[in-house]
């Protein structure tokens, strides 16, 4: 199953084919997320209006851990299998990684100034995704610090492997420790504590989030690809 996939041609072709089932859907269960969460969805009793960030937040959180899992998964396949479309994907999934990491950060940064009374705080699960985001930027570095692109990959996957040790503490990091974070209100035993008038549009931005997330890794991927095939081609006898 994975040498299919593995093939970049079939792999694209693949991909290409769910980019507008990805776009319509992104587009769609976004917009009604939004406007459920703006215009219908109660302000919260004890935070008002400003729980709306939590549309934003929650999403980007999301992605910020399912982009490092992606490129975990990535680092070990090519670490293993030396497969370049592994390389590929994880210098696609990176930098939208980080987006969102930034994302859930600065969102963060909005929502605790009104409920904490400070900007930033040490707090176990703002450190761990601070830490996760650094995580982020040392892959980039990496991967795009040598001359030949090829020569970062192997020490990028290996950090990106390292890195997988902080995705269970950012994950878990409000069960372990004392901290400002509430506990978990989606995945949780018992079901999700969110009231569905609150619940509905939080799962259609997450949907939405996820497509989103997919459509810009695959534009990436497609990207990378035609360059190493256009440096290929330079390469040949009389490629000029």
């Amino acid at each position: 199953m994975f040498d299919y996939f593995a093939n970049p041609s079939r792999f694209m072709r693949i991909a290409n084919r769910l980019l507008l089932p990805l776009v319509a859907l992104s587009v769609i269960t976004g917009t009604i997320g939004l406007y459920l969460g703006l215009f219908v969805a109660p302000a919260d009793y004890q935070q008002g209006d400003t729980v709306r960030i939590i549309y934003i937040h929650v999403p980007s959180a999301w992605l910020a851990l399912f982009g490092y899992v992606g490129l975990g998964l990535c680092g070990l396949f090519y670490v293993v299998w030396r497969h370049p479309l592994a390389d590929i994907a994880a210098r696609a999934i990176a930098p939208v990684g980080a987006v969102f990491a930034f994302l859930t950060l600065v969102t963060g940064a909005l929502w605790g100034k009104p409920m904490w009374g400070a900007w930033w705080v040490w707090d176990a699960r703002l450190t761990s995704m601070l830490i996760l985001f650094f995580f982020y930027l040392g892959f980039i570095a990496l991967a795009n610090g040598f001359d030949r692109a090829e020569r970062g990959s192997r020490p990028a996957a290996l950090l990106a492997l390292v890195g997988m040790i902080n995705v269970p503490i950012v994950k878990f990091s409000v069960d372990w420790w004392n901290t400002l974070h509430q506990p978990a209100s989606l995945l949780r035993s018992g079901g999700p504590a969110i009231d569905s008038s609150m619940l509905t549009p939080l799962v259609l931005m997450l949907i939405a989030a996820h497509a989103y997330f997919a459509i810009l890794v695959i534009l990436r991927m497609r990207a990378l690809l035609t360059e190493r095939r256009l440096a290929a081609l330079m390469l040949r006898p009389g490629g000029d």
